[in-house]
């Protein structure tokens, strides 16, 4: 079982222009993420027949190999190849001809920085949003086993809160290993700017200076852009000290000089700069809400998965994660993307049902399950939806009805279940029994309606999978 991903590992570096090309590589749910020194290096159309790829995407300087379910499997081969001993015959890496100047390319490397930071942390999201989903469920406002007055309860609470007032230090670390600065740095950043002391000063209205400049005093406890923003400059101030400071005191001086530095930027320029914008988008969409309501929550549904192969979902999930840790739900963006997951699986029941070649009915069968199971959409969206190009019809019409009820519903996710699979209906719990039973409706809404159009609409008349 093992050899096929060590083939597979072993066929996307060489073709990602081998271990010398290859700067930086991690992980999401579903894509292995490789920056690239020199794309020229690159065969993208090679890597797409690669047994086990269902696609490539270059985003920035980020080559992104789409797995799906096997990709840990995949990664962990990866990780072995590219940390052996340098083999002879690498390719030489030349300098990068595919970079650019422009808002395209500055668009593409906020794209790069969001997903490559944004990615690594999601485990810990998911593991603390759940145990707030325990809370919900077993506490007074569904189930009422648990008294709030008990350990139990208390305890789901603080580790359910941890992930997001953390999030400045989980971020910092994530951010560090993208942006290419010591991470135990990225984590101090983070802590510095959710220290008690800070927080405190905060609450009480107190002003403050550093090295004689004022503070905008704000608690950034649960915010995101802030901290990516102050690493990001980190890592060019640090490899400004460990370029200039001889070898023999670096490992003593350039931490403390970098940290020295940071402190004016971070807490008096970069940090209140990028509250005022992650607030800002944060409201943009709140806004937007309150604009176009129903049907901007049936819009964003409807695109969802399109923003998935365009890698600009993660603007999207960082700013549902602001919204939670701002106030604690969402009625927007958060019901949205369930309806979209269930479409997607609507979309792979429909082609399941429809093609009558045993080879492609079987891997549309497996589509399914894992878009139901594990929640990964990529193997429908490019094993089916690019493939046929037409099942795309089932997949939008889906998750515009879904959100369409939903928002005529007013819906809401009382509980962050950063999960796409069936078990995302469980965001819907923590309001009221309505809410339940709308969000749920809505959401097989989207399946139903994208596995009819796709059944019915999906395929052209003469596909060769249509005939047995």
């Amino acid at each position: 079982m093992s050899d096929k991903f060590k083939d597979t590992a072993k066929s996307i570096i060489e073709l990602s222009g081998g271990k010398t090309n290859i700067s930086n590589a991690l992980h999401c749910a579903t894509r292995v993420r490789f920056n690239i020194k020199n794309f020229d290096l690159v065969n993208i159309e090679r890597l797409k027949e690669v047994p086990r790829v269902l696609g490539v995407m270059k985003v920035g300087d980020q080559l992104q190999i789409i797995i799906g379910a096997d990709v840990n499997n995949v990664f962990d081969e990866v990780t072995i190849i590219l940390n052996e001993g340098t083999e002879e015959n690498e390719l030489e890496v030349l300098p990068d001809k595919s970079k650019r100047n422009g808002f395209k390319s500055l668009g593409l490397g906020i794209l790069d920085g969001l997903s490559g930071t944004m990615g690594p942390v999601i485990p810990a999201i998911v593991a603390c949003a759940l145990f707030k989903m325990f809370t919900a469920i077993l506490g007074p406002d569904l189930l009422n086993l648990l008294p709030v007055e008990s350990d139990i309860f208390t305890l789901l609470t603080f580790v359910g809160d941890a992930g997001f007032y953390f999030f400045p230090v989980i971020v910092g670390y994530s951010a560090a290993k993208k942006f290419g600065v010591t991470p135990v740095l990225g984590i101090l950043l983070g802590a510095i700017l959710i220290h008690p002391t800070l927080i405190q000063m905060v609450t009480e209205g107190a002003k403050f200076t550093v090295f004689g400049l004022p503070v905008y005093m704000l608690d950034y406890s649960g915010t995101i852009i802030p901290t990516i923003l102050s690493v990001w400059v980190m890592s060019y101030v640090e490899k400004f000290f460990n370029k200039y400071i001889h070898s023999s005191i670096r490992s003593v001086f350039a931490p403390a000089f970098t940290i020295f530095v940071m402190l004016p930027l971070s807490l008096c320029l970069i940090g209140p700069a990028g509250a005022f914008l992650g607030n800002y988008v944060v409201n943009g969409l709140l806004g937007l809400q309150n604009y176009i309501g129903f049907l901007g929550i049936a819009i964003i549904s409807a695109l969802y998965p399109i923003l998935v192969m365009t890698g600009m979902h993660m603007v999207l999930i960082t700013a549902l994660f602001q919204i939670f840790a701002t106030q604690g739900w969402d009625g927007f963006a958060g019901p949205a993307l369930c309806y979209a997951s269930f479409s997607v699986m609507g979309v792979a029941l429909g082609a399941f049902f429809r093609l009558k070649d045993k080879s492609q009915k079987s891997l549309a069968a497996s589509y399914a399950i894992t878009a139901i199971v594990a929640g990964t959409s990529e193997p429908v969206i490019y094993g089916i939806c690019t493939r046929y190009k037409k099942p795309f019809i089932g997949l939008i019409a889906g998750g515009f009805a879904g959100g369409l009820y939903g928002g005529l519903t007013k819906v809401i996710s009382a509980t962050l279940v950063p999960s796409s699979s069936v078990t995302a209906t469980l965001a819907f719990v923590g309001k009221s029994t309505s809410n339940i039973y709308n969000g749920v409706i809505a959401s097989l809404i989207a399946l139903v309606v994208a596995a009819v159009c796709t059944y019915f609409f999906g395929f052209e008349k003469d596909e060769p999978g249509l005939e047995r």
